[in-house]
């Protein structure tokens, strides 16, 4: 097991992840008019951590009981990397975050403007969803397991999830939140997105219920470890490593995990929720060597 978990690297897999995004952009970009497809080929082409992809990727592994991945797979996971995307380029806008970094670059409005911006994020969506339903045609997925993976994606990137916790992170700057409340914001904002791209990949593999049920367990907590990492590096860490602007969440007045339990309570807790996660997947036999350390990875990473 021990000889496994080191075979598996998580900056190889995000290698993988970001060849086949280059594939899918490419294809993405040359259908549209060049003043979207600049935008849009700006704010793909950015350094990302492609989190998203790799767990799609590692949730399928797992229920197949293989270190086999398909390319289509990896195509299929950039569906999660195209919404992904789009949530980014809307969360920095000036109606937003009006934030100026992103993965140590301008943010998109800050280069192409605000329209172009608001644009580009928005054709990130329908491609996502035709990106998914032709790959998983590709893998040889049946109609009806088609229409079950887009529903998953729309639901995880809808009000219900990262829209609606996007939401509620802009009511928390007017008005402070308890630590009840900040964990919705999360479970929606962020961990959505994250179990459905293990439950996509799950499914994707044929997983029963039992399985996806793990899978979207893990999602969850890790989802609120990797905010929490992410509090924690708003406060120390360095813009040239985060690739961000430090400090925006205190400069907003958002509610955030050091600023309710401290420093080292948030970390602690931090490493609680990666505990949870793999515990989820142990009940279903899925704590495979590449999930467990991708969830070390999310709480030991510097950006």
């Amino acid at each position: 097991m021990i000889g496994a978990q080191l075979a598996f690297s998580v900056a190889h897999a995000a290698e993988q992840a970001d060849h086949a995004l280059r594939v899918v952009a490419m294809e993405l970009t040359s259908s549209l008019p060049t003043a979207l497809a600049r935008p849009v080929e700006y704010a793909l082409e950015g350094q990302g951590k492609r989190l998203r992809p790799l767990l799609c990727c590692a949730g399928y592994a797992a229920v197949r009981r293989t270190q086999e991945i398909p390319d289509g797979m990896w195509r299929l996971a950039c569906a999660l990397e195209l919404i992904h995307t789009y949530s980014l380029i809307h969360d920095d806008l000036p109606c937003m975050d009006d934030d100026d970094l992103r993965r140590g670059r301008l943010t998109p409005h800050r280069v192409f403007g605000a329209p172009a911006a608001v644009l580009a994020g928005a054709a990130l969506i329908p491609a996502a969803m035709m990106a998914l339903d032709v790959e998983a045609a590709g893998l040889g997925l049946d109609a009806v397991t088609r229409g079950q993976l887009v529903r998953e994606l729309a639901r995880a990137a809808g009000a219900t999830g990262m829209v609606g916790g996007q939401w509620r992170d802009l009511e928390a700057e007017a008005v402070p939140i308890d630590a009840e409340g900040l964990e919705r914001i999360h479970r929606e904002k962020t961990g959505a997105l994250l179990a459905t791209s293990l439950r996509i990949g799950g499914i994707a593999a044929g997983a029963v219920s039992e399985e996806l049920d793990a899978l979207s367990a893990y999602g969850q907590a890790l989802g609120l470890a990797f905010q929490i990492t992410d509090d924690l590096l708003d406060v120390e860490g360095k813009p040239e490593v985060t690739g961000k602007s430090s400090g925006r969440d205190q400069a907003l007045g958002k509610s955030t995990y050091p600023g309710l339990h401290g420093m080292e309570r948030a970390r602690a807790m931090a490493e609680e929720r990666v505990r949870d996660a793999v515990a989820a997947l142990a009940g279903a036999g899925l704590d495979t060597p590449s999930l467990v350390k991708i969830a070390r990875h999310v709480v030991e990473r510097q950006c």
